[in-house]
């Protein structure tokens, strides 16, 4: 499987990775959650979104190679859902201002990285859809699920 840095040229993956540092991340921890202000080597993380009156409903789950986050490239910078490992995980944690500051400075290169990231989005979101999807539909209905166009 081909990571984010491995669909980079080697210019923008160098420039990204002096922005970055190896960190260890126990089974069972919080990483993070939704709406606070990382590329993963080992280890898995559960995606969850905060659900009132019930548990967190996990909506992805990420692994060697996926990128956690990319919240911090669009402003206001606040997570979208909460995270979580299921097993412990080594990861790429970036300085996320200081890649930011190497965009704006060196727009070629910001275009590089912001593509090779907004890459990860569609299918973030499709699974996202999907198990939203799962766990909101009727249970045991053969009926369709109804949607507006």
């Amino acid at each position: 499987m081909n990571t984010l840095l491995d669909e980079m040229e080697p210019e923008p993956r160098e420039a990204l990775l002096a922005h970055a540092h190896r960190v260890d991340i126990p089974a069972g921890t919080r990483i993070f959650k939704e709406r606070q202000r990382a590329d993963i080597e080992n280890g898995t993380v559960d995606l969850d979104l905060h659900v009132p009156g019930h548990k967190a409903a996990v909506i992805d789950t990420l692994g060697s190679g996926d990128l956690l986050g990319w919240s911090w490239m669009v402003p206001p910078y606040a997570r979208r859902l909460g995270a979580v490992t299921t097993h412990a995980v080594r990861a790429l944690e970036f300085d996320a201002e200081a890649v930011r500051k190497l965009c704006d400075e060196n727009p070629a290169m910001g275009r590089c990285i912001s593509t090779a990231v907004a890459a990860v989005i569609p299918r973030r979101l499709d699974s996202s859809r999907t198990r939203i999807l799962d766990l909101f539909a009727p249970h045991h209905s053969n009926m369709p699920l109804a949607y507006a166009r």
